[in-house]
């Protein structure tokens, strides 16, 4: 097999949950591009259009379900209906929520919200498509550098849902990897463009690019390729580890 050949997902069905907006986005048009074709999640659904017209482009199929992973019965019609639509081989749990917030000042909702969806929505949503699996596959956990150090900002939810998902990535991998043929590992990304970045303020940007030995901010198609690494036979004796993609800001 011609090594660029390892990367193709020609022939299997990838599932990205999150879908609607930034890095959603460009997972899913990779690995459409990569071959696959992509059941796109998310609660808002007016927004999956696009993300579908961009997998449709690249001469894929797109189908689009309402989801909320925090809602294990929603979890479960998702991977029904990527069933349907062919063979599951790959699920991106890029769902989640952020929000800095001192401590002192963040309210049990708030905290109990960021869990529910960042950690408990990826087991959720996890153990669904485990079921669908049939004949194995990649799951890739979209977790955060947040989970490995701390740049500064007050984040106790995000922080402790990110680090709790590498946790988890570790504990599947090592119960699925043989018994399901199902790899699972997780993404950690650095500092990326998206809407839960644009809250910030650009003082707080430039600070944490200072930090970073690349120093600037990742673009989404430099994690999108990662995703699509670890979704293929290409990473097929990777299991149980985390991909850091930051510019070194973990090692600053």
């Amino acid at each position: 097999m011609n090594i660029l050949d390892r990367f193709r997902l020609d022939d299997r069905v990838a599932i990205v949950t999150g879908a609607s907006s930034g890095l959603g986005v460009a997972f899913a048009q990779a690995l459409a591009e990569a071959g696959a074709d992509v059941v796109l999640a998310a609660r808002r659904t007016d927004r999956l259009a696009e993300t579908a017209r961009l997998v449709e482009a690249t001469g894929r199929r797109a189908l689009c379900v309402k989801a909320d992973v925090a809602s294990p019965d929603d979890c479960d019609a998702v991977a029904a209906a990527a069933a349907d639509f062919g063979h599951v081989g790959v699920l991106v749990n890029n769902a989640g929520v952020a929000g800095a917030v001192p401590a002192s000042r963040e309210t049990p909702e708030h905290f109990r919200r960021i869990i529910d969806i960042n950690l408990m929505g990826a087991y959720w949503m996890a153990r669904a498509a485990a079921r669908v699996m049939t004949g194995g596959g990649s799951i890739v956990n979209i977790a955060s550098v947040l989970g490995l150090v701390n740049t500064g900002l007050p984040q106790a939810g995000y922080s402790s849902s990110k680090a709790g998902l590498l946790g988890l990535t570790r504990d599947l991998a090592a119960q699925w990897s043989h018994r399901k043929n199902i790899r699972v590992n997780a993404l950690a990304p650095g500092y990326f463009a998206s809407e839960m970045t644009a809250r910030q303020d650009a003082d707080t940007i430039d600070d944490i690019v200072r930090r970073i030995p690349l120093p600037r901010t990742g673009e989404p198609e430099e994690l999108a390729a990662a995703v699509v690494f670890l979704a293929s036979d290409a990473s097929s004796y990777v299991t149980g580890t985390t991909l850091t993609v930051d510019g070194g800001l973990t090692i600053s």
